[in-house]
């Protein structure tokens, strides 16, 4: 990228400085080609930070996170060996670019190399999603992307990279960039995230666009907008959020948000008001085949990454089931689990408002420490409620799907389908796509994770095993009536060092 392209100069210029002395080994040169070349000369800034030698250095370093919002924690992204198919727009189809792929942030140029450099060293080398996208989302001109990736692998760091890097930083409370989530949760986790990532950049000025979050005729004065399309598009029409030089509009979970009737009318008329929009991003782990023919539509031209089907699902996490002896005893079983859901902290998936308020008192009653969250809760109640789970004052939160996508809690270790995920009218088909991200809850990072699905029916137990069978899944049968060695199998996973895999070999 070239001082040109952006008229207010480098990305570098609006970061504070560190200690000389930390800069060693950088690349000086805007040319990613150059960098490139330079990168084979000299060691590699992020091959020195991972290296022994670093030493106790090297103790004190977290890796890279993606969703966590703590400024500089997280451990070990989840380095997914899956292969991609990488399919080049008509615009973009040069695979001899020197950025068409990256092993190095150096080989991305200054900009990137010093806002992670700056990020306390916490971003260590390009994940999997981000060597291949990197290269092509921060090239010029702007390109769209629709990228798929699986859970903890750096799809939010990887956008907001790229929102980073299209801003004027001489416009600080001029709306350029607008990000969109399904939810009021995955929104706020995404705001935090483009925080912690752009601690040091001066100038850098964020808002939320959530209900509640904007006045009523209170302008939006930020570079940054993250939000909820209900909300965006209100704020539109209301003429309290100026769009006239938005550069970018990024979808997060956008199959979900695409697919949905209601959110996605919302998303196309947020996409209508942008008229000055360069650059496009869809980003989720999962695109199914329904929804591919609206994500080419909105977002045309696009470069593409996506994963191939047999490889969706995510290692590290074994998945296990219980066979329930019926509807009425899940309950029973939910509560024998308690002890084991606390090892770590653990979310648990229903169907209803109504099942979650049910079970949460019911588990209150019994001398349990749990809380729930839904659709039904206010804004700021939500917002307090998740902070408490993410600080550890809760181990067990019960939820719909309202916090299946996107939420990254480092402490996760077990996810429970208490209700196996169906769509359709009645649940007639079984949600292959919110099962796989309800288990990506867990396993974050590369962590160990456990998801637990409830069967009780014949309804219930076809669901699982369409879903398992779609994933090529080994469903691990958990012995209700022997329950001392579900304890002992269930604990040794979670306090295993390295997760298992449910894939077929």
């Amino acid at each position: 990228m070239s001082d040109t392209a952006n008229p207010s100069g480098s990305l570098a210029d609006r970061i504070s400085q560190p200690t000389p002395s930390k800069l060693d080994g950088a690349s000086t040169t805007f040319s990613p080609s150059a960098a490139k070349s330079e990168a084979k000369e000299h060691t590699s800034w992020a091959d020195e930070v991972a290296s022994p030698i670093a030493g106790d250095k090297e103790k004190q370093l977290g890796g890279q996170v993606d969703g966590a919002t703590e400024p500089l924690g997280g451990s070990q992204l989840h380095e997914a060996t899956s292969d991609v198919i990488v399919k080049l727009s008509d615009i973009q189809g040069d695979v001899n670019s020197p950025l068409h792929s990256v092993k190095t942030f150096e080989e991305l140029g200054m900009r990137v190399l010093d806002l992670f450099r700056l990020y306390a060293l916490n971003f260590r080398k390009p994940s999997k999603i981000q060597e291949r996208a990197l290269p092509l989302l921060l090239g010029n001109p702007p390109t769209n992307m629709i990228a798929q990736s699986q859970s903890g692998t750096g799809k939010t760091a990887a956008f907001v990279i790229t929102i980073l890097s299209r801003l004027d930083y001489t416009k600080p409370h001029q709306p350029q960039a607008l990000c969109l989530a399904p939810s009021r949760e995955l929104a706020r986790q995404i705001e935090g995230v483009i925080r912690s990532i752009g601690q040091f950049v001066e100038g850098l000025t964020i808002q939320a666009a959530v209900p509640g979050a904007v006045e009523r005729n209170a302008k939006v004065a930020a570079m940054v907008v993250v939000g909820t399309p209900g909300t965006a598009m209100d704020l539109i029409k209301r003429r309290q959020f100026d769009t006239s030089q938005m550069k970018v509009l990024c979808l997060d979970e956008a199959d979900n948000m695409l697919d949905q009737q209601g959110l996605g009318d919302q998303c196309m008329r947020v996409r209508q008001m942008l008229p000055t929009v360069q650059q496009v991003l869809l980003f989720s782990a999962t695109f199914p085949d329904q929804v591919n023919g609206y994500a080419d539509q909105f977002c045309p031209n696009a470069n593409e990454i996506r994963l191939k089907k047999d490889q969706l699902t995510v290692k590290g996490i074994t998945q296990m089931f219980v066979d329930c002896p019926s509807g009425e005893e899940k309950y029973d079983i939910l509560a024998k689990l308690y002890g084991l859901m606390t090892i770590g902290s653990s979310i648990i998936f229903v169907k209803m408002r109504k099942t979650a308020d049910q079970i949460t008192e019911r588990l209150q009653k019994d001398g349990h420490k749990v809380v729930a969250i839904h659709g039904a809760f206010e804004g700021g109640d939500r917002d307090a409620i998740l902070e408490k789970f993410r600080l550890g004052e809760y181990k067990v939160l019960i939820t719909t799907n309202v916090l299946a996508r996107g939420i990254d809690v480092s402490s996760v270790s077990m996810v429970i389908n208490y209700d196996i995920p169906m769509k359709g009218r009645n649940d007639s088909e079984p949600d292959a796509e919110t099962y796989l991200h309800r288990i990506g809850r867990t396993g974050r990072f590369g962590r160990v994770g456990v998801s637990i699905s409830f069967v009780f029916d014949r309804k219930s137990f076809q669901a699982l095993d369409y879903i398992g069978k779609q994933y090529g899944l080994e469903l691990l049968k958990l012995d209700q009536d022997d329950w001392d060695e579900t304890e002992v199998t269930i604990h040794r996973v979670i306090k295993s060092s390295r997760a298992g895999t449910n894939l077929k070999a």
